[in-house]
């Protein structure tokens, strides 16, 4: 059981990246063909679908925050945390390698880098990953996603964030997915933004949720494995 929800994470990670930053990338050799409303919308898409076909598995967290999320949610048993955070790197890092492969002039391989202040993008990144999370946490049920509506949600506000604030901060929310096109390409100058500040969100984004819900968003672990 705990195989299959590590691959899940594998696979689902990957295909987040390698249609995510592939958009981007794809985008920047096409001359703008996709563009950034494109960008965005395949974000949210890809992270929906992947809620649909792997959310009953896994969870579909694809994302280390999210993961580091339930945790202190309560709504993950610990022995998972590492092991999901690993099967997502590996996931992202495959997507990357994959599309070095594909496209071995592109610079950056669709990284996320700020456009401004390194202040600017943290304090951004944090925010959206805090929305991202408690978003997540008022369509889940324990580490999963709850009823039909729960991978429009989320896909949703992953579409809606990327579609602002993308321009400025890439709008990453989420560490694996800034992790392996920085790796890959050899890009670490803003790294440090896009592997604590999504992370410092999601935590903040606990306690919002503790404020605002008398009781099923933290304090009991649902997670089974």
């Amino acid at each position: 059981m705990i195989t299959k929800k590590l691959i899940s994470e594998f696979v689902g990670t990957f295909i987040l990246v390698f249609a995510g930053t592939g958009a981007i990338i794809i985008n920047d050799v096409s001359g703008g063909t996709v563009s950034h409303i494109g960008i965005a919308m395949t974000f949210g898409l890809v992270v929906m679908t992947m809620i649909y076909t792997l959310g009953d598995i896994s969870g579909a967290h694809l994302n280390p925050a999210v993961t580091i999320g339930f945790f202190a949610a309560r709504r993950l048993d610990r022995r998972l945390v590492l092991p999901y955070v690993l099967s997502q790197c590996a996931g992202a890092i495959s997507a990357s390698l994959i599309l070095r492969l594909l496209f071995p002039q592109h610079p950056t391989l669709g990284g996320t880098l700020p456009a401004g202040p390194s202040l600017q993008s943290f304090v951004l990144e944090a925010i959206l990953a805090s929305i991202l999370m408690f978003v997540i946490l008022g369509v889940s049920t324990g580490e999963k996603e709850k009823g039909m509506t729960a991978g429009i949600a989320v896909g949703s506000v992953v579409g809606l964030e990327a579609l602002f604030a993308g321009p400025i901060s890439g709008a990453s929310m989420n560490p694996a997915r800034s992790l392996a096109p920085a790796l890959v390409s050899a890009h670490f100058a803003a790294l440090w933004i896009y592997l604590a500040a999504p992370v410092l969100g999601a935590l903040v984004a606990v306690l919002g949720c503790q404020c605002v819900r008398e009781e099923g968003c933290c304090g009991v672990s649902e997670a089974k494995i």
